[in-house]
């Protein structure tokens, strides 16, 4: 099969195009002929050797894939054939994938494999930090940071269809997206102080932040919650320059300036710092398998709707990231492949 390699860590052209072994699915798994890939954050920082448990080059990045099912394992209610969303740990970048059949959902037929690629991680991302862990509620108020992005689409969505008020960052050029898609107070971060912003619509505060960013963010992040605040941090993207080359300044820079929190500090001031990792449900897969299935549903009722901004071929997986890099994506890139595939 076809698979985008990583040769070594660094900027996005050490993306190789090779013929890689097809994966031999193991007891449990089943095999996935991929049509599209979903492209995150956590991908760019895989290839740049920066992301916990990132294999040796070389290696096939990824975590989301749609497509159809080649095999099923005996005894799983999927079928050959069957249209999928599906989540693997690494190696989504190819023609064909191995995963656990239980991260494999089936998608409606008026579900797009090139959508259906930007819903597991973004929208499971978005649904479990907001309301599995964070526990919002109609009324609640939240800052989401990177607002015009995959998981910051989706967080607004999830929002708007739930009754929440929306605070949301990102440039001067996407500003009217933001407001395209609903967010109440849209924020351009490189003119406006976003804790200025928050605390001039609720000067008391407000209930949850969602921050991929790290470094100092998370520090002012902090100082936009009220009682009963949560910060919800899952990603640590300010390790990662525009360059797309690995720096240890920088990651240092951006770890040296995170806050130093004190649980005496979180009792005092009534709040919570929640970490979010979707690679880390080992044993509770029920519990995404449920979030997803409310997720499908919503889709089916029109509450929510994954946007694609743009997709790139399989072979272009270096055009795709530098134009992640390049802060120029407004919701999901996708990968997608033809070739071999039908």
């Amino acid at each position: 099969m076809r698979a985008m390699v990583v040769r070594k860590y660094g900027p996005p052209e050490n993306f190789e195009l090779r013929d890689w072994p097809e994966p031999q699915p193991k007891a449990g798994e089943c095999l996935v002929r991929v049509r599209a890939i979903g492209i995150n954050f956590a991908d760019l920082l895989q290839r740049m050797g920066v992301y916990p448990g990132t294999p040796k080059p070389p290696f096939i990045p990824g975590f989301e894939v749609a497509g159809t099912v080649e095999r099923a394992p005996e005894g799983s209610a999927l079928r050959a054939g069957q249209r999928v969303a599906a989540m693997t740990r690494f190696n989504a970048y190819a023609e064909f994938v191995a995963c656990a059949a239980e991260a494999a959902f089936p998608i409606p037929d008026a579900l797009s494999f090139e959508s259906a690629a930007a819903l597991p991680v973004n929208y499971l991302t978005a649904w479990h930090s907001m309301f599995e862990m964070g526990n919002l509620r109609a009324g609640d108020r939240v800052l989401i940071h990177g607002a015009a992005g995959g998981v910051g689409v989706a967080a607004v969505q999830l929002a708007r269809a739930r009754g929440l008020e929306t605070f949301g960052t990102a440039g001067p050029s996407k500003q009217e997206f933001l407001r395209k898609i609903g967010v109440d107070h849209p924020i351009d971060y490189s003119r406006a102080d976003f804790v200025a912003e928050v605390h001039h619509a609720a000067p008391r505060g407000i209930e949850m932040v969602l921050d991929p960013i790290g470094g100092k963010s998370w520090a002012r992040s902090l100082r936009c919650l009220g009682p009963m605040g949560r910060l919800i941090v899952f990603g640590f993207s300010a390790a990662a320059g525009p360059s797309g080359k690995r720096s240890l300044a920088r990651a240092s820079k951006a770890f040296f300036q995170m806050p130093r929190i004190s649980p005496l500090k979180l009792m005092e001031r009534n709040l919570a710092v929640i970490g979010v990792h979707l690679g880390r449900m080992q044993g509770r897969e029920a519990v995404l398998a449920r979030e997803m299935q409310e997720l499908l549903r919503m889709y089916s009722a029109g509450e929510i709707q994954p946007v694609v901004g743009k997709t790139f071929p399989l072979e272009q997986a270096a055009a795709a990231h530098r134009f992640i890099h390049d802060r120029q994506n407004v919701g999901k890139v996708v990968l997608t492949v033809l070739g071999k595939n039908p």
